[in-house]
């Protein structure tokens, strides 16, 4: 007789994950940091168990992005912001994590799993303690974790 397998609580342990975004396209980075973060990738995953690990965003000003689009981001309503050119070279940070916030699913997962994404302008980061694993290849990204 097959059982499904139920992870436990302590079954998972968290890591943590460093990616350099220079010169990585925005949204094909934001695809892989959810799965990640979500933990879909693991061979134990389970939808309603948190699987997730943490994700440490570096050299977030080298992103590329299309520059060519002109946006404007609206923080508040009635109030719109600037366009997207000034708003990278003033808060790339803020752009990354807006895109990956909102390819997350809705509700406390959401919560939950924003919480986990670090993100850093420069290559230092103050997670060194963690022993984060590099992630560099993202085409063979089941083999590495």
């Amino acid at each position: 007789m097959n059982e499904t397998f139920i992870p436990a609580t302590g079954y998972n342990k968290r890591k943590w994950y460093v990616i350099d975004c220079e010169g990585k396209q925005l949204g094909r980075l934001a695809s892989v940091i959810i799965a990640i973060l979500s933990g879909k990738l693991k061979s134990y995953y389970h939808p309603s168990f948190d699987m997730g690990d943490y994700v440490i965003l570096i050299n977030a000003e080298a992103l590329t992005l299309d520059r060519d689009i002109q946006k404007v981001h609206v923080f508040r309503p009635g109030r719109p912001g600037s366009s997207l050119k000034k708003l990278v070279n003033a808060l790339p940070q803020q752009i990354i994590e807006r895109c990956i916030i909102g390819m997350m699913p809705k509700g406390v997962a959401r919560r939950r799993l924003s919480k986990r994404l670090k993100i850093y302008q420069g290559p230092q980061h103050p997670h060194m303690a963690q022993n984060p694993i590099q992630i560099n290849d993202f085409e063979n990204l089941n083999n590495n974790l």
